[in-house]
C-alpha cells in the first residue's frame, strides 16, 4: 500500500507526458515565409502573416536569404511563401516554375513600374514653395537632349547628372544601356549611387531643397508616397529591344520601356496542395498602390518594424482586405487587431 501513491504519480506523470506528446504531435508545423529585406515586400510579408495568423489560427515565421536563394529554398519546400515575387525575372524562379514546383498566385500591386523621373515642380513649378516651372516642356527621354544644363553635374562641368541605380542592380545595367539607346550617354554623367538608401538620401536632398533631379526609381516604395514626381515617356515595350537593353556588352541597344511588372505570392507547390483555402484568399490579395506608397511611406518616416505597420495597415483599411477573405476569417482577423 505504502507502494500505491508512488505508483499513482508514476502513472499520472506518464500520462501527462503522452498528452503532451500527443499535442505537441498536433500542433502544425509554422509556414515558413520568406524575410524580404525591401520595404513593401517586408510590410506585404507581415500583412499576410497576420492574416494567416489571426484569421486561421496557423502559425508562421520568417527565413532570411537573398532572392534567389529564397527562390531556390520555395521550390524545395523549404519555404512556403514569398509575399512579393516579380515573377519570370529570374531564372532560378523561372526553372522552377516550369518544372511546377512554385506557383505565382494574383497580381498584388497593379500598376506596380519602374523607369526615369524628375519631381513635379519641374515641369509644373510649386508655387507653394515658390518655385517656378524650369522645364515645362519636359514631358519624355528624348526631351532631355535640351536640359543637360538643367540637371548639371557639378563634378562633371558641361554635363548633366543622372542618377542610376547602384553598381551590381539589374537595372543598372538597364539604364546604362538606356543612355546609350536614347543619345544621352554624351550628355549625361551615369552616377551610379553606393546603395539603395545613397539613392535615397541624394534624391531626398535634392527635393528638400528645390532642386531639379534625374533619377531611376521603382514602384511601390516609401519615396513614390513621399513626394509628387513625374515619370518621363519611354518608347512602347519591345521584347527585341529589351533584350539588347539587359546585355551589357550590346553595343547598340535599343530604347524601350522596362518589362511590365507583375507582382505576386510566390507559393511552392506543397502549399499549394495542402492550403487550398490559403491559396484562394492569395489569389485575390490586392494592394492599391497609392494606397501602399503612403503605408510605405509613414513606415520609413516613423520608422516603424515591419509587424507594426501592417497592424496600422489592417486596422485603417479594412476595406481592402476584408475584399480577399470570407466573412468568418475576416471577422476573426479584425477580433485579432
Amino acid at each position: 500500500m505504502k507502494k500505491f501513491p508512488t505508483l499513482l504519480a508514476s502513472l499520472l506523470l506518464a500520462f501527462g507526458l503522452a498528452s503532451t506528446d500527443t499535442a505537441a504531435a498536433a500542433e502544425p508545423a509554422p509556414i515558413h515565409f520568406g524575410a524580404i529585406g525591401w520595404e513593401s515586400g517586408a510590410l506585404t510579408t507581415e500583412i499576410l502573416r497576420l492574416i494567416v495568423e489571426k484569421g486561421y489560427g496557423l502559425p508562421t515565421d520568417t527565413l532570411p536569404g537573398s532572392t534567389v536563394s529564397m527562390e531556390v529554398a520555395l521550390a524545395r519546400n523549404d519555404l512556403q511563401v514569398i509575399a512579393e515575387e516579380w515573377a519570370g525575372r529570374s531564372p532560378a524562379w523561372v526553372k522552377a516554375e516550369q518544372a511546377g514546383q512554385v506557383f505565382a498566385l494574383g497580381d498584388t500591386v497593379k500598376n506596380a513600374e519602374e523607369g526615369w523621373w524628375v519631381p513635379a515642380y519641374v515641369i509644373k513649378g510649386d508655387p507653394a514653395r515658390q518655385l517656378k516651372a524650369l522645364a515645362p516642356d519636359l514631358h519624355s527621354v528624348d526631351d532631355l537632349k535640351r536640359y543637360p544644363q538643367l540637371f548639371k553635374d557639378p563634378e562633371a562641368p558641361g554635363k548633366g547628372r543622372f542618377l542610376n541605380s547602384p553598381s551590381g542592380w539589374t537595372s543598372e545595367t538597364v539604364n546604362s544601356q538606356k543612355l546609350k539607346a536614347y543619345g544621352l550617354d554624351g550628355l549625361y554623367n551615369n552616377f551610379r549611387s553606393g546603395s539603395g538608401a545613397a539613392l535615397d538620401a541624394e534624391i531626398g536632398s535634392a527635393i528638400r531643397r528645390g532642386q531639379p533631379v534625374l533619377f531611376y526609381y521603382w514602384s511601390p516604395t516609401p519615396l513614390m508616397g513621399r513626394y509628387e514626381l513625374v515619370r518621363l515617356e519611354e518608347p512602347p515595350f519591345d521584347a527585341a529591344a529589351w533584350a539588347t537593353l539587359t546585355d551589357a556588352n550590346n553595343p547598340a541597344p535599343k530604347g524601350s520601356r522596362s518589362l511590365p511588372a507583375k507582382l505576386s505570392i510566390g507559393v511552392s507547390k506543397a502549399f499549394r496542395d495542402a492550403h487550398p483555402e490559403l491559396v484562394a484568399v492569395f489569389e485575390k490579395v490586392d494592394l492599391p498602390i497609392k494606397t501602399l506608397n503612403k503605408a510605405l511611406a509613414l513606415m520609413s518616416e516613423t520608422r516603424q518594424p515591419p509587424r507594426e505597420a501592417a497592424l496600422a495597415f489592417l486596422r485603417d483599411n479594412p476595406a481592402v482586405w476584408k475584399a480577399w477573405l470570407p466573412a468568418e476569417n475576416a471577422a476573426k482577423v479584425e477580433a485579432g487587431l
